[in-house]
């Protein structure tokens, strides 16, 4: 999801359909409270351990589980490797920015899971996802939450799927709530996700249009503040290597937290799609609100996270619980 620049990421959208309120209602935090007790501490061991080796494992996690979601549901099926008769999901253009430490932490926890007998085989890439994806959250000093479990994983995993999903760096309030209404996510749900931009960063090329060639009256965009222009036009200079890459959040771009609407409300919103939240009348009171305080904006996110785990849940024969997460069995 380009929008979510990566990482982080969090740029956000979706594609699914949402299934019927009797499939998300087997979702529960204590799923594998029999089959797999202690599948939480696994989880949460691997991430850290990965956050000790690379800060990078922190959006690109929580960046790969929007991309998820946001496209056949949260089913894992992101994770599916191409092959040569199918062309899957990681390999669209708007994911293939996404990074391998998201991916490594899954395959690393699924391994530490099953390498327990009685675990062997229980717990689902999609859980397991989402589980790192809270615990990444909590590694920034962000909220945390109980994650509802009981996902099995996609059976299906196409690059064509991912066309016109996934939010843009360039949409518009109108776009973006368009999307996400797709899902039931409301325009509060979708704000409090795009914060998700808090972490992580994005590649010079998804802004240089704003701070170069903005249109034919303004080359710069005139929504941004004119000295984060300087320090954007500093960092991506006219002939850099377009993978160069930018702090999402200039202030703490290492921690989750509600600076994200403060940078909005000074015109520093990394992207099109960020700082429209600003000025657009409809989304700038709920910017000011959560600017204003922490603990609003933290309850906003959990329950937009939860939501966004809900989509598109496949349980039953619509799934299986995958014995590798790149590859169907």
């Amino acid at each position: 999801m380009a929008r979510f620049g990566l990482v982080l990421a969090m740029a956000l959208c979706l594609t699914i359909s949402v299934f019927p309120d009797t499939t998300t209602a087997q979702l529960k935090p204590n799923f594998y409270g029999k089959s797999c007790p202690n599948v939480e501490a696994i989880v949460k061991k691997v991430v850290q351990q990965k956050v000790k080796e690379t800060f990078v494992t922190i959006p690109a996690t929580l960046r790969l589980f929007f991309h998820d979601c946001f496209v056949n549901g949260c089913d894992a099926s992101v994770l599916i490797q191409s092959t040569p008769n199918n062309k899957a999901e990681k390999d669209h253009p708007d994911n293939v920015s996404l990074a391998g430490d998201g991916f490594d932490v899954v395959i690393k926890a699924k391994k530490a899971i099953d390498a327990i007998p009685s675990c062997r085989n229980k717990v689902s890439c999609a859980d397991i996802l989402a589980l790192a994806t809270r615990d990444v959250i909590v590694a920034a000093k962000g909220p945390s939450y109980k994650v509802e479990l009981g996902r099995r994983d996609g059976l299906v995993s196409t690059a064509a799927s991912v066309n016109g999903n996934l939010p843009g760096p360039n949409d518009n309030v109108d776009k973006l709530n368009k999307l996400f209404a797709k899902n039931k996510l409301t325009q509060d749900d979708m704000i409090a996700l795009s914060a998700a931009h808090t972490l992580g960063f994005a590649h010079c090329s998804k802004v240089a249009n704003r701070i170069y060639n903005f249109n034919r009256t303004h080359p710069v965009d005139p929504t941004i503040n004119k000295a984060y222009v300087k320090e954007l036009q500093a960092a991506c200079p006219k002939k850099v290597d377009p993978r160069i890459a930018i702090n999402m959040d200039p202030v703490t771009p290492r921690t989750f937290d509600n600076i994200y609407f403060k940078n909005l409300q000074q015109g520093k919103g990394l992207f099109t799609s960020d700082q429209v939240l600003f000025t657009d009348r409809r989304s700038r009171p709920t910017v000011d609100a959560w600017a204003k305080s922490s603990p609003a904006f933290n309850a906003a996110f959990v329950k937009a996270m939860t939501k966004l785990g809900r989509v598109g849940v496949k349980v039953g024969r619509n799934g299986n619980i995958r014995r590798d997460c790149g590859a169907f069995n």
